[in-house]
């Protein structure tokens, strides 16, 4: 529940008004697949390889008018590895950023 709450929260703070955030899940073989895009702000390519990194801010002056500490997705990648899945993160700067959580069925 915790993970789906930082990517949904992320997704909304970062979104353009107005924005549809998608939502899809699947499941292939023995795994689950849950995908959650947004076309929001998006992140910097530059960025992209730190955002896992605890504190770290690809938006610095962005985040602090939106709140958040930089822990979110820190947190919710540990998450998911202590259950054995795997998340991942694409994202194009202006156009919006997808969120890919794999977890095992079994």
């Amino acid at each position: 529940m915790q993970i789906l709450i930082i990517l949904f929260d992320n997704a909304v703070k970062y979104s353009k008004e107005h924005t549809i955030i998608h939502i899809t899940t699947a499941q292939v073989a023995n795994k689950i697949e849950i995908k959650v895009k947004d076309n929001g702000i998006g992140i910097k390519e530059e960025d992209i390889n730190h955002i896992f990194d605890r504190f770290y801010r690809a938006d610095k002056a962005r985040s602090r008018a939106n709140g958040g500490n930089g822990l979110g997705l820190s947190i919710a990648k540990d998450l998911i590895e202590n259950y054995g899945g795997n998340l991942q993160i694409t994202s194009e700067n202006g156009e919006g950023t997808t969120a890919f959580i794999t977890l095992n069925t079994i």
